[in-house]
């Protein structure tokens, strides 16, 4: 017999495995890398322009000064370059796709292989990726 699981169990396996994904390496890098960039001065003065220039953006596009938002629009790309062009920002995203990684691959585990235990306990074919009333139910010899 199998066991039977709650909503309940679920997250808080869920919680353990979050638990140990912010206890990884990756995690720690990314919490290292954010950490740098608020520390940088340099950082913080083109993201407190950048922010202000957006400001600016949305009062001239509200007040249909088009020709005010391109020159705006123009400063705000080139600042954006300058951030991006920093290592630490580099760092920093390269970081945040490494955990983003690690979580789609939590997540593609986790489907992965829920999709198979069903296939498994309705006596299906992994191979075919069918459960076991798709079997039952194709005409043999068929290719589905």
């Amino acid at each position: 017999m199998t066991t039977k699981y709650t909503k309940d169990d679920i997250i808080e396996k869920a919680r353990e495995i979050a638990k140990m994904i912010a206890n990884t390496e990756e995690v720690d890098f990314f919490k290292r890398a954010e950490a740098q960039i608020n520390e940088n001065q340099s950082v913080r003065e083109k993201i407190a322009s950048l922010k202000s220039l957006q400001k600016q953006a949305v009062n001239f596009q509200h007040l249909g000064k088009e020709k005010a938002l391109k020159l705006i629009e123009g400063k705000i790309e080139a600042i954006e370059a300058e951030i991006d062009d920093l290592p630490i920002v580099q760092e920093f995203k390269q970081s945040q796709g490494d955990v983003n990684s690690l979580l789609q691959m939590v997540a593609n585990s986790i489907s992965n292989n829920v999709t198979n235990q069903i296939i498994e306990a309705t006596d299906g074919d992994l191979l075919r990726g069918e459960t076991g009333s798709q079997v039952r139910n194709s005409t043999p010899g068929s290719c589905s």
